[in-house]
C-alpha cells in the first residue's frame, strides 16, 4: 500500500560537542542501546508510510529513528502537549531521526479542522517542523489516520480470514457484562464461534451501511480469561454514520484508537512510540497485533515498540479537554486562549515564549513516576528566557498625581520639559556578545505619575519612599523632597506635592550630590500614555483542581483577573503585539495579541511577577 508522500521532522546527526549535555533519562538509554545493537538497521523506507510491499522497494531508511506526536484534533493542545511535542521532536532531533505529526482522526463526531490548524501552529510556534530534507525528502504536510483506513479495513479482513477477529452483536450493556473484572474472568460472546466467512459476510454489511449504529462491532479474538481487561477480545471497528472532516461519508465504520494506533506507526515505520502510562495496560494488544499483521506479511519488519512516560500533572491547572471546554462553553473563561488557560495558545497569548517552554519540558526531565510539578517552576522558565530579551520599562498601575511645586521656579517655566534616558537592558542583562538596544527616553516635567503605594502621610516603620521631609529619587530623573499631599472630602489622596532639588538629575555630575533614601518609578503626565493593564494570576486556588474527584468549579480563584487603567511610558505604548517588556518592579507583561493596538488601544497582559510570590 503507498499513501500520501511524507512529512517529518528534518533532523541532523546526534548532539555536536559544541551542543548543551543533554541528561540522560530512559528514554535516551533505550534509544542508545537500539542504535549501538542496529536494532533498526535494516528498516527501507518507501519514501511515505505503506505496508510491508510498499517499503521493501524503498532505500535504508536515512532516518536512525522515527518518533512521531500523534494529538486528536477534538480540541487545542495544552501544556501537557508540549511537553510530548518537545520530547518526540526532541529526541528525533538529537538521534538524527525524524519526527512525524500525525492526526489520529478517528473519531469523526469529536473532530474538527479548527482544531487541525490550531495543532500545526502549536507545534511550529513551540520551534519544531516536520517537513523532510535532504535524502529523506518529502511533503510538508502532516500525516493522518483516514489516510491508513483503507489498510485498516484489509486488515481488519486479515483478522477475520485468519480466525484473530469476528462481529459481535450483542448489547454494549451485554458485552460490559460479560467482560468479568479484576476478580472474574470473562464469558464468550455467543457470537464467538461463528466461522471467518460468516463473520466476514457481517463484517461487510456493517462497512455498506445495512447495521445501524450500535448494532455490531469487530472484536479481536484473544482470550476471555485474560488478567488483562485490555485483551479479554477488544472492540477493533464500531459502526458510526457520521461524516467525517477529511474522508467525507466514504465510511460508516471507523477503527478504534487502540486498533488504528498500532498500524498508523507501523505503516510509518515508527521505531520508538511514546506514549503516556495510562496506554501502558494497552502495550500487550499493540504488540499483539502487530504480531498478528507481521505473521500475514501486512508490514515491515523490525516492527515499532511502544514505551510510557508519567504525563505532567502542573499545580493550579486543569488539562482535561472536557472541563476546559466547560470553561469557554460556559463564559468562565474568554476562549480558547485566555490567558488563564494552560492551553498553548492561551500561554502564548499570557507572554510565555517557545524557548521557554522548551527549557520548562528538559528541566522537569522524563520519568515513569507521576509527580506534580509546580507551576512556579514554569515562570521559573519564563523569567529566565526574558531576562535578557525583554526591554524595561516604567509603568504606574495605580496612579495618583505627583505634582513638583516649585518647577517653574527652578525651570523657568510649568510648562517645561526635559528628556530623560534610561538603558531598554540594564548592563547585567546583556548576554555576552549582545548589542545592546538604544536608550529609552521620556519626558519629566512639572507633573507625573506615580504609584499610590510610593506615598504614605504617616509611614510605616522601615519606608523609604515619599512621605513628608524624605527625599527620593524619580528614576533617570531628578532628586525630590516630598512636602504634603492634597485630599478630597473622602481623604483619600488625590495629589501628591514635593520640590524638585535642580542639579540632581541622573547621569549628571551633580546626581549624587544629594542623597536620597530610594528611587520610585514614575511616569511622565506629558507624554505618558494611558494603557489598559491584566493583571492575570492562577485561574485556580487549589494547587491540584483536577485531582481526587474535586470539584474544580468550586475551586476558581475570583482573584485570576483584574484590569487596571495605568499609564505607561512612551516606549512601551509603541510596542507591537506579542513584544514582552519587564516593568520595573512589577514583573513581566507582553502586549496583548488579540487587543493591543487595536483602534489605537494599549492593553499589556501581566505574564508573571519578577519573583515567586503566589501564596506568600
Amino acid at each position: 500500500m503507498s499513501t500520501s508522500a511524507p512529512a517529518n521532522s528534518a533532523a541532523p546527526s546526534a548532539a555536536t560537542p559544541t551542543e548543551p549535555t543533554r541528561p540522560s533519562n530512559f528514554l535516551r538509554q533505550i534509544i542508545e542501546s537500539d542504535l549501538d545493537k542496529g536494532t533498526y538497521a535494516s528498516r527501507r523506507w518507501g519514501g511515505s508510510p505503506g505496508d510491508a510491499a510498499h517499503h521493501a522497494q524503498g532505500e535504508p531508511d536515512p532516518a536512525k529513528i522515527r518518533t512521531r506526536f500523534p494529538p486528536e484534533p477534538n480540541g487545542y493542545l495544552h501544556v501537557g502537549h508540549a511537553k510530548s511535542i518537545c520530547l518526540n521532536f526532541g529526541l528525533a532531533r538529537d538521534y538524527g531521526g525524524v519526527c512525524h505529526l500525525r492526526f489520529d482522526d478517528t473519531n469523526p463526531e469529536k473532530e474538527d479542522q479548527e482544531y487541525v490548524d490550531g495543532i500545526i501552529d502549536a507545534v511550529r510556534w513551540l520551534g519544531f517542523d516536520w517537513a523532510q530534507v535532504g535524502q529523506a525528502a518529502g511533503s510538508a504536510q502532516p500525516f493522518q489516520a483516514s489516510d491508513y483506513f483503507d489498510f485498516m479495513y484489509r486488515a481488519a479482513e486479515y483478522l477475520i480470514e485468519t480466525g484473530h477477529a469476528y462481529v459481535d452483536e450483542q448489547t454494549p450493556e451485554e458485552m460490559k457484562a460479560n467482560r468479568g473484572d479484576f476478580g472474574k474472568p470473562g464469558v464468550d460472546s455467543p457470537f464467538r464461534t461463528r466461522t471467518p466467512a460468516e463473520n466476514l459476510a457481517r463484517f461487510r454489511e456493517m462497512r455498506d451501511g445495512k447495521l445501524p449504529d450500535g448494532a455490531a462491532v469487530l472484536r479481536a479474538k484473544i482470550d476471555m480469561a485474560s488478567p488483562n481487561i485490555n485483551l479479554r477480545d477488544p472492540a477493533i471497528y464500531r459502526i458510526k454514520h457520521a461524516e467525517h472532516h477529511h474522508t467525507g461519508n466514504k465510511w460508516c465504520i471507523y477503527p478504534m484508537y487502540t486498533f488504528a494506533h498500532p498500524i498508523e506507526d507501523a505503516l510509518e515505520q515508527i521505531t520508538h512510540s511514546i506514549c503516556t502510562l495510562e496506554f501502558e495496560d494497552q502495550r500487550p494488544f499493540y504488540d499483539w497485533l502487530l504480531d498478528r499483521l507481521r505473521e500475514g506479511g501486512l508490514i515491515s519488519t523490525p516492527q515499532p515498540r511502544q514505551y510510557e512516560f508519567a504525563r505532567l500533572n502542573l499545580t493550579y491547572v486543569v488539562t482535561s479537554k472536557r472541563k476546559l471546554k466547560h470553561l469557554v462553553d460556559n463564559g468562565i473563561v474568554s476562549g480558547w486562549d485566555d490567558p488563564r488557560m494552560p492551553t498553548i495558545v492561551g500561554l502564548r497569548r499570557r507572554g510565555y515564549t517557545p524557548e521557554a517552554l522548551q527549557l520548562f519540558c528538559e528541566r522537569i526531565g522524563v520519568t515513569k513516576d507521576y509527580s506534580w510539578i509546580d507551576y512556579s517552576t514554569l515562570e521559573g522558565c519564563l523569567r529566565e528566557d526574558l531576562e535578557h530579551k525583554a526591554h524595561r520599562g516604567m509603568a504606574v498601575l495605580d496612579p495618583v498625581k505627583l505634582v513638583l511645586t516649585n518647577w517653574a521656579e527652578a525651570f523657568g517655566s510649568d510648562a517645561y520639559t526635559e528628556d530623560c534616558t534610561q538603558p531598554a537592558l540594564p548592563h547585567s542583562a546583556i548576554a555576552e556578545g549582545q548589542t545592546p538596544p538604544p536608550d529609552r527616553v521620556f519626558k519629566i516635567g512639572k507633573e507625573v505619575w506615580i504609584e499610590r503605594e510610593d506615598f504614605e502621610e504617616v509611614p510605616p516603620k522601615g519606608y523609604k519612599r515619599l512621605y513628608p521631609g524624605n527625599v527620593v529619587r524619580l528614576k533617570g530623573g531628578y532628586v525630590i523632597e516630598c512636602t504634603g499631599c492634597a485630599k478630597d472630602a473622602n481623604g483619600t489622596v488625590t495629589e501628591v506635592h514635593a520640590k524638585v532639588i535642580p542639579g540632581t538629575k541622573s547621569g549628571t555630575p551633580g546626581a549624587d550630590s544629594v542623597k536620597a533614601k530610594a528611587a520610585i518609578t514614575w511616569v511622565g503626565v506629558q507624554d505618558g500614555v494611558q494603557a489598559e493593564v491584566r493583571l492575570y494570576d492562577r485561574l485556580f486556588t487549589d494547587a491540584q483542581p483536577d485531582a481526587g474527584g474535586k470539584d474544580f468549579l468550586s475551586l476558581l480563584n475570583p482573584g485570576s483577573l483584574k484590569a487596571v487603567t495605568a499609564f505607561v511610558e512612551p516606549s512601551l505604548a509603541a510596542a507591537q503585539p506579542d513584544q514582552k517588556f519587564q516593568f520595573e518592579r512589577h514583573g513581566y507583561f507582553v502586549a496583548d495579541r488579540a487587543d493591543h493596538g487595536v483602534s489605537g488601544k494599549v492593553v499589556f497582559n501581566r505574564v508573571t511577577g519578577l519573583k515567586d510570590s503566589w501564596g506568600k
